[in-house]
């Protein structure tokens, strides 16, 4: 049964896949489908309940709030893609010399790991943030720079199991150097886990992100974020629960989407959990 045959058959991973495409499709036909411009101010429907014009209602400002949500998908994806990416380039290469290696250099690189997961990450992201400009590419890059360490102790398992197999032995014993081993013959069978700890990190990347918005020192307005619309209804959510509620179902049902899609392609990916089924 093929890869793909495995991941269609499994549940978990179609309903992850479902919602990963929609909030893709989102974030790249935001200006089409998007009702309103997402900055567009109108003092006369100020606060104005869901209804046929408003579908989400409106903000403090009178923006549309639909729109707003719209355009603020693209924040959380071009965040979770983008800084997760920064993660596996630093992630991947030192497990993969790490757990190649192995003596001295692997015992430099995880003391380094575990320094860096002694720092609560969100902890370490709020302080880095708050001396740092508030931007959007500083936060990507402060999200990636302090989530690599997952990956990192990944490859370097694999690595561990994959350095005394036939092909690696051979591939030593024909002189190939160990970078050429490591990039060529280690990398492309060690991925499969690195690969959904990637879709994973996208989750945790947007919480982070929807976090620090929430907290205002996130996206900077009016720059729409999810995390930054809850602001603003935290305020006023007495009288306009709709600026609370949906930016929040937002963010779960999309977490929870990458989440599942996470965990479908474990099953199917990891032979060993195939056996256990």
């Amino acid at each position: 049964m093929s890869t793909l045959h495995r991941a269609l058959r499994n549940r978990l991973t179609v309903a992850g896949a479902a919602v990963v495409m929609l909030l893709f499709l989102v974030a790249v036909l935001a200006p089409e489908i998007s009702p309103y411009d997402p900055a567009e101010i109108d003092a006369a429907e100020v606060l104005m309940p869901p209804s046929t014009a408003h579908l989400l209602g409106t903000d403090g400002l009178g923006r549309d709030v639909l729109s707003r949500m719209i355009y603020g998908s693209r924040v959380s994806l071009l965040v979770g893609f983008v800084s997760v990416g920064i993660a596996v380039l630093i992630g991947v290469p030192l497990g993969a010399v790490a757990g190649y290696f192995g003596g001295i250099v692997d015992t430099v690189i995880m003391r380094l790991v575990d320094i860096m997961l002694c720092f609560p990450s969100f902890f370490l992201i709020l302080a880095v943030i708050a001396v740092l400009e508030q931007s959007i590419w500083n936060i990507m890059i402060v999200i990636g720079v302090t989530s690599w360490m997952g990956v990192c102790r990944l490859v370097r398992a694999e690595f561990l199991s994959l350095r005394e197999r036939d092909f690696m032995v051979a591939a030593r014993g024909l002189g190939q150097s160990p970078w050429k081993i490591i990039f060529f013959h280690g990398l492309p069978n060690a991925m499969a886990p690195v690969f959904v700890a990637v879709i994973l990190g996208v989750a945790s990347a947007i919480l982070v992100e929807s976090s620090l918005s929430f907290l205002g020192i996130g996206v900077p307005p009016p720059a729409p974020s999810w995390g930054n619309i809850l602001t603003e209804g935290k305020a006023t959510i007495e009288v306009a629960w709709w600026m609370s509620v949906y930016p929040g179902m937002a963010i779960l049902l999309t977490v929870l989407g990458y989440n599942l899609l996470g965990e479908g392609l474990r099953d199917v990916l990891d032979p060993r959990l195939r056996e256990e089924r």
